[in-house]
């Protein structure tokens, strides 16, 4: 079948190459004229892990990625009050953990389809009009193509699923947070392998080395209005004023912002949705159920549903109705599951009140003791589910890897 993907993020290019292994006609469309660079660092690990392995991506990734040391919570003055020991992360996770960029984690999975797979970037799905056979896709720019399926893979503000199931405030749950990111190079203070965090009531900001001589930050507010800036002037406006005030390096964070280009600057959300597909339109990644941001773990869930989509597609013979129900009840509680669980964690980041920092960090500093480290830690680590081997079912191929 031909199938029409629209974005080109994680999800998107995980989908087309689980439809092109098992013998189908994705293409790829991308609203951005190239795969987006910057962004913000992700943990990376779990059920997500184990399909980038199925793919042959993991030496890459773990190349690409860094091995975290520490979580440190820092005061005012920059001495540290809570935080712990990352090694918590390999051990529950038997060392299948890394933390990298985003946009590098969607460019090693682009580079697994470069080539093999039509992509148009500059441009995205416009109109969607389904017929009995088909559907009749019409873009921004390029003239209207026929195509058997659509799939929306474009994000928390999914232009598909605005087309197809409704506006996206019918689906999206504001958690009452909002989140800034930008990268700067020569920031003269460098902790190798520690991710550096300080909190004030209601908001934090936090920075990470990376590789040459740049450094990653991180804003996280809380703000229950769910406008948002939309220019990087704005942007720099908005921050200035919410953490001009703060201690720590703040002023030395905001003059390096000064000088940057392309803050990322969002709602930390959820999207809830009692279906997922409709006619000949499915939705997948943030599009069909965001976790938010700060769960964590929204780039493995991704490439979850990508994966799952794809093998009930093939598995069914091509048959999208029963693929489809297939896929929501594959997936249904168990990303529910993650969902509850990103929204309680969500208040771990910027707690509302002088007490609710000093608790989370005393638990942290608790956390330098195994048994609780791994009480707090290893449930939000652990993946909950047995997917089929869709290689084994599909291509005859069996794989190494268990999922």
């Amino acid at each position: 079948m031909k199938i029409a993907i629209n974005g080109a993020g994680i999800a998107g290019p995980t989908l087309a190459y689980w439809l092109h292994s098992f013998g189908h006609e994705p293409v790829l469309y991308e609203q951005a004229p190239a795969l987006r660079s910057g962004g913000y660092v992700i943990d990376f690990w779990g059920i997500g892990y184990d399909i980038a392995e199925k793919m042959g991506l993991i030496g890459q990734i773990r190349e690409l990625g860094y091995q975290v040391g520490e979580v440190r919570f820092v005061n005012s003055a920059g001495r540290s009050n809570g935080g712990l020991s990352a090694d918590v992360f390999s051990r529950m996770t038997n060392d299948r953990y890394t933390s990298l960029k985003r946009s590098d984690l969607a460019a090693a999975i682009y580079g697994a389809i470069d080539g093999k797979v039509e992509t148009v970037f500059g441009d995205s799905i416009a109109a969607i009009e389904e017929h009995r056979d088909g559907v009749h896709l019409s873009f921004d720019h390029a003239a209207p193509r026929d195509f058997d399926l659509v799939v929306g893979a474009d994000g928390l503000h999914s232009r598909v699923r605005d087309r197809v199931f409704g506006p996206q405030e019918q689906f999206e749950t504001f958690l009452g947070y909002k989140v800034a990111a930008f990268e700067a190079s020569g920031y003269p203070v460098r902790d190798e392998r520690v991710y550096v965090s300080h909190t004030l009531p209601g908001r934090q900001t936090a920075r990470f080395t990376m590789r040459d001589d740049r450094t990653l930050f991180l804003f996280v507010y809380r703000d229950e209005n769910r406008d948002l800036p939309t220019s990087d002037d704005e942007r720099k406006a908005v921050l200035e004023r919410i953490f001009g005030k703060d201690g720590w390096e703040l002023p030395q964070i905001l003059a390096a912002m000064r000088d940057t280009d392309g803050i990322y600057f969002d709602r930390v959300s959820q999207i809830r949705m009692d279906n997922w597909t409709k006619g000949r339109t499915a939705l997948i990644g943030d599009a069909a159920a965001c976790a938010s941001l700060l769960a964590g773990e929204g780039c493995g869930l991704a490439m979850t549903e990508a994966y799952v989509l794809a093998g009930k597609l093939a598995s069914t013979g091509g048959n999208h109705t029963i693929a489809y129900a297939a896929y929501h009840d594959e997936l249904r509680d168990f990303l529910q599951a993650k969902q509850d669980s990103a929204r309680k964690f969500a208040s771990a980041f910027a707690p509302q009140t002088a007490s609710g920092i000093w608790f989370r960090n005393l638990v942290t500093r608790l956390m330098r003791f195994q048994p609780i480290a791994d009480w707090f830690v290893g449930r939000d680590l652990r993946d909950d589910i047995d997917l089929p081997d869709y290689e084994k079912m599909v291509l005859g191929k069996a794989s190494d890897v268990v999922l």
